[in-house]
Order: structure tokens, then C-alpha cells, then sequence
């Protein structure tokens, strides 16, 4: 039985629905779209800043690597708390506060002069991105039919990727004529549209547009047991590059003490009736569990070559920043394309073959870079670079779709939250784990990321990373072939 209508002139789901007709939910889609774009935006953009920023600060690479895991760790761990936030304060206030935050990190990161401030406003924007990523795949799922889900993803998909395909190319750019604050203030137009937004077309009420409650009291004691496990988990992989053996096994090993905690404090919550940070329950769904596993694997594969591919480019090919994003920017094109493509393909085949495929795709284009050197034409790399996006696309539709249309409905905010966080930590593991093993195998082959010139050397670590990053992606292939349905 439907619910009855809320009074004309209210902001609730109903009201919106019943205002806009049937577009409504394109729209509704489009306004949170706008907002995922200026997080992701500000995940990716700072990459080409990098070696700049390293130079005006003064800052060695492990240092310089953490622009990117601060806002890493920062994401994983907010995106625990947007079930609570979106049940307590509706979708609205939730979204809305997410882009002002977001707004304020641009602002005072483009404007600092400390780098410890800078890291501040990286880690706000990281906890704005984090609350803001799951939201879109709960409205997917929650305001769309099952066979238009694909549709609306490849949709959402096109437009997020547009972000970082064009951002680079701007932002190495204004990076090469006005230094590397000027990237910090490419998110405020898109923060600023998608409040507009927000307050035109983005519901009042919660997920089921139901009305917002108090309710259960955020588990902050599971939410600080998720930080300092990632944190942990973070400074051991630092640590164990850095020499430092009984730090890095100390750090680690609290990290698993972390997650041993998290799981029982989880366990104990539901068991004795209260809400839970993370629903446990949900990897008793096989289909869930597996897209888990593609998803914590995908996410270090990913965010990892995000932070690999501007360094190789700068560092090893000594390319100018302007440079790194006019080769990134025609694969960013064709990633909108295939992700629209494939978004429609996802509601007539198999999402554990579109996934399978992508990933496959991925692990050539990591294993093609040793062939690159530094009398290779550019188009080569632009070839490498657009068959890994190929590959994104193949994925990034697929992938939500496939663990979590076997869940509950009222298990979707959960599982949007949970496998988001799932697939950040790999993110924010493996931003750390390509700066370390980079590092690692530039010593191994004598050289050092401060000398100013390039070298086969250096050239033979960055290909002994990519391959790394091929052989995780492989890995990822088992797990993607269980995505399969079983036939009763």
C-alpha cells in the first residue's frame, strides 16, 4: 500500500515526486551527481600539484603521499557514518552540509601557507567526500526500477567521469601558469551548483522517504576503532618502506587488533538489538561478499595508478603537468562513453561478465606500460591510457549493481556505505602501496625520486609497480567469477 501523500508545499520525496512527475528522478539524480563530481574532483586534481607542491614545501615523497592518503583515509572512514546521518538528518541537510564542508576545504587549502593546514583541508574534504559517495547508489536503487538501474548508472557514471577527465587538463594547466593553489578552487563552482541544487530537488525525508528520527546514537566507539585501524594499517605499509621493522610490525599488527575489535563490537551490537556502524549480516550474501572482495582490490588498483600514472609521467618521462593532462583527457572521453554504453548493456547481461571484462582490460593496460620508454610517441601512451579507462567503464556500472541487487531494501543505504568503504580502504591502501613500492624499487635499482634527471633505472621501478598493480587486478578475476547467480 502506497503512503499517503504529505501536504502540498512540503520538500518530502512525495511532494518533490508529485511536483517534478515522472523527470523527477533524473533530476534528483543529476543534483547529487554534481556534488560527486566536486568530491572526485578533489580526490584526483591534486595529483598533478604533487611534484609542485613537494617543491614548495620542501617535502620528501612519503611526505608528499599523504595529500592524497590523508584524503583517503579521511574518505573510508566517513562513508561508515551516512546510513546514521541520512536516517537522523534526511537527505538534505546531510548533502547539503557535505558540500559546504567541501567548499571550505577548497578554500582554505588554496589559500594556506602551512602545510599542515593544507593536510587539514585535505582531510575535510575527505570527510565530506566520504559521507557524499554512497548516496547516489542508494537513489539508483531506491527511486529507479530494476531495469532502469543500469541506465540511471551508466548516467551517473558518465557525468561523475567527466570530473576527472577534464580536471586534469585544466588543472595542469593553471598548475603550470598560477602554481598549485589555484587547483584547490576548481571544486567551489561545483560546490556551489550543488547546493542550488539541493535545495531545488533533493528530498527533506530519509531513505524510503520516510521522516527523519533520532533514533540509535552514532556508534562512535566502532567509528574510532575504523579510524585507527585505517590510520594503522596506512603508517604501517610507511613504515615497512621506511626501514623501520618493529614500528611498521607494531602499527600492522594493530591494525588487525583494530579489525578484530570492529568486527566483535559489531557482532555485540546486533546481537543485543542496537545499530550497528556496519551491518555484518550483509556478507552472509555470497553475491555481496564477492563484490566485496572485486571492490576492496579494484579500489587499490585504481586510486593507486591515480596517484602513479601523473608521478610516472612527471618523474619518470619528465613530462610538464600541462602535458600529463592532455594525454589523460582523451581516455577520460572515452571512459564517459564506454560507462554510458556499458550502464545499458548492465540491464540486459550478467554483471559478473561486464565486471570480469573490465578487469581484464585494466590488467593489460598496467602490464603494457613496460613498454614505455622515453623515446616512446605519446599516442602510445594515450592508447595504454584509454584501454584502462575502457576497462573503468566496464566496471564502474557494474559493479554496485551486481553485489547489491540481491539485498533487502531496507539493506541498501548498509551495503551502499559498507562496500564504499570497502573499496576506499583499498583506495587509501593503495595510494600508500604504490608510493612504497615505488620508493622501494628506485632504491633497489639505485636511484632516488630527488635526483632531477630521469633514468632506465627509474623507469624499470615505475614498470615494476604497473606490474604490481596487473597482478592485483588478476587477482580481482577470481572474486568477479562469483558474482555469478546461482541457479536454484
Amino acid at each position: 500500500m502506497a503512503e499517503p501523500l504529505p501536504p502540498p508545499g512540503t520538500s518530502s520525496l512525495d511532494a518533490l515526486r508529485q511536483r517534478h512527475g515522472p523527470r523527477y528522478r533524473w533530476l534528483l539524480l543529476l543534483s547529487v551527481m554534481i556534488g560527486t563530481m566536486a568530491s572526485i574532483m578533489s580526490s584526483t586534481i591534486v595529483n598533478v600539484a604533487i611534484p609542485d607542491m613537494s617543491h614548495h614545501f620542501t617535502l620528501g615523497q612519503e611526505r608528499a603521499q599523504w595529500v592524497s592518503a590523508g584524503f583517503m583515509v579521511a574518505m573510508t572512514v566517513s562513508m561508515l557514518t551516512t546510513p546514521w546521518l541520512l536516517a537522523r538528518y534526511g537527505y538534505r541537510r546531510t548533502y547539503v552540509g557535505t558540500m559546504v564542508l567541501l567548499l571550505a576545504g577548497g578554500v582554505v587549502g588554496g589559500l594556506s601557507n602551512a602545510w599542515a593546514l593544507v593536510l587539514a583541508a585535505r582531510v575535510a574534504e575527505g570527510l565530506a567526500a566520504g559521507v557524499v559517495q554512497p548516496i547516489p547508489a542508494i537513489i539508483i536503487l531506491r527511486a529507479f526500477e530494476p531495469h532502469e538501474q543500469g541506465r540511471a548508472s551508466g548516467f551517473f557514471g558518465m557525468g561523475v567521469v567527466l570530473a576527472p577527465a577534464i580536471g586534469p587538463s585544466i588543472g595542469g594547466v593553471l598548475v603550470d601558469l598560477f602554481g598549485w593553489r589555484s587547483i584547490f578552487f576548481m571544486v567551489v563552482p561545483f560546490c556551489l551548483a550543488s547546493i542550488y541544487m539541493a535545495y531545488r530537488f533533493v528530498p527533506v525525508t530519509s531513505p524510503g522517504g520516510v521522516a527523519t528520527h533520532r533514533g540509535a546514537p552514532l556508534d562512535w566507539r566502532g567509528l574510532l576503532l575504523g579510524a585507527t585501524g585505517t590510520l594503522c594499517l596506512l603508517n604501517g605499509l610507511v613504515q615497512l618502506h621506511g626501514g623501520g621493522s618493529l614500528q611498521a610490525g607494531l602499527l600492522l599488527a594493530g591494525a588487525a587488533l583494530a579489525l578484530v575489535a570492529f568486527v566483535a563490537w559489531q557482532r555485540r551490537l546486533m546481537a543485543t538489538g542496537r545499530e550497528a556502524l556496519m551491518n555484518l549480516g550483509l556478507f552472509s550474501h555470497r553475491q555481496f561478499a564477492m563484490g566485496s572482495i572485486v571492490a576492496f582490490i579494484y579500489g587499490t588498483a585504481l586510486f593507486g595508478s591515480t596517484y602513479l600514472l601523473p608521478v610516472y609521467m612527471q618523474m619518470g618521462l619528465q613530462l610538464s603537468a600541462s602535458h600529463v593532462g592532455t594525454i589523460l583527457l582523451p581516455s577520460g572521453l572515452v571512459l564517459a562513453v564506454t560507462i554510458a554504453v556499458v550502464g545499458r548493456l548492465a540491464d540486459r547481461q550478467p554483471t559478473w561478465l561486464l565486471v570480469s571484462t573490465g578487469l581484464a582490460l585494466l590488467a593489460c593496460s598496467f602490464a603494457l606500460m613496460v613498454l614505455v620508454g622515453q623515446a616512446t610517441a605519446l599516442w602510445v601512451l594515450v592508447a595504454f591510457a584509454i584501454l584502462g579507462r575502457v576497462g573503468l567503464g566496464f566496471i564502474l556500472p557494474s559493479l554496485n549493481l551486481g553485489a547489491m541487487r540481491g539485498l533487502d531494501r531496507a539493506l541498501i543505504p548498509q551495503g551502499s556505505s559498507a562496500i564504499n568503504f570497502v573499496r576506499m580502504l583499498g583506495g587509501a591502501a593503495g595510494v600508500s602501496l604504490c608510493g612504497i613500492v615505488l620508493e622501494w624499487r628506485i632504491a633497489a635499482h639505485g636511484d632516488a625520486l630527488t635526483n632531477p634527471a630521469t633514468s632506465p633505472a627509474r623507469l624499470a621501478a615505475f614498470n615494476e609497480s604497473f606490474l604490481m598493480l596487473a597482478g592485483l587486478c588478476a587477482l580481482a578475476l577470481v572474486a568477479a567469477w562469483q558474482l555469478r547467480e546461482r541457479k536454484a
